[in-house]
């Protein structure tokens, strides 16, 4: 009776150690699994935005669906108006539909009382210089919807193929100074596993209330001089650097 306990209590001492082994092994990027060698890596890559991207909201609420509908195709084409004096192509201004809501009073059976027709117009601008007059044109328009103003890059998959290319590189280094120290041999890669992260660090300013500049009043509710409030400061010329990061998990062979 007592060899039994004393055998079960070995067994349950070896299960302890060996799921602290394992515990042990899933917390280091290396690990040795049979004869393969399990790497986990991460790269990077820093680059400049090459893209400005300015989003506007179009918008009109009348009584008449003719004349909300005016209103804000006639918003939306001052925009490209601006836009296209500033030298932008046709490819570099995207135009989304115009929209329609109806407001009813009380029930739908009853006719429309009032109509607002929305729309969205994004413009693509290489030349970050023309962000400012363009924002600075279309406040002078009266159009005051302007939603965001967001940095990028015009070719993110060829970033984010260097950032992988750079998590490759230290994957295969970490698993040939890990080999080297038994002094064996890096096989091939069995298996791979990338994992793509968004893009961060994005200079984006957004939504900028130009709503601000309308008149507001000095000595509370009761004054009688009125003022224009100072418009937005003007979006940076040269933002900051992209990092685009990537992760990836590779077996590889020992060779023996």
């Amino acid at each position: 009776m007592k060899s039994i306990r004393r055998f079960a209590f070995w067994v349950s001492i070896f299960l302890v150690s060996c799921v602290m082994a394992i515990k042990g092994q899933q917390n280091q990027q290396v690990k040795f699994v049979a004869d393969t060698l399990i790497v986990e890596a991460e790269g990077t890559y820093e680059t400049d935005p090459d893209v400005a991207e300015l989003a506007f909201d179009v918008s009109a609420q009348e009584k008449e669906l003719k004349s909300a509908y005016g209103k804000a195709a006639q918003s939306m084409r001052t925009i490209v108006d601006v836009a296209e004096k500033n030298g932008l192509s046709k490819d570099a201004i995207q135009t989304g539909i115009l929209t329609i809501t109806p407001f009813y009073e009380g029930s739908r059976n009853r006719r429309a009382r009032s109509f607002r027709v929305e729309g969205h117009v994004v413009l693509k601008i290489q030349d970050f210089s023309k962000a400012g007059p363009i924002i600075d044109d279309t406040v002078q328009e009266g159009i005051v919807d302007f939603r965001s103003l967001k940095y990028s890059l015009a070719n993110e998959e060829a970033a984010k193929k260097k950032a992988v290319a750079d998590a490759m590189q230290r994957a295969l280094g970490r698993a040939t100074v890990a080999l080297e120290q038994s002094r064996q041999k890096l096989g091939t890669a069995r298996f791979v596993n990338l994992e793509g992260r968004n893009l961060a660090g994005i200079s984006e300013i957004q939504t900028l209330d130009l709503l601000s500049i309308a008149e507001v009043t000095e000595g509370g509710y009761f004054g009688a001089r009125k003022k224009v409030a100072p418009p937005p400061p003007p979006p940076p010329v040269q933002p900051g650097k992209i990092t685009i990061t990537a992760s990836v998990q590779c077996v590889f062979q020992i060779e023996k």
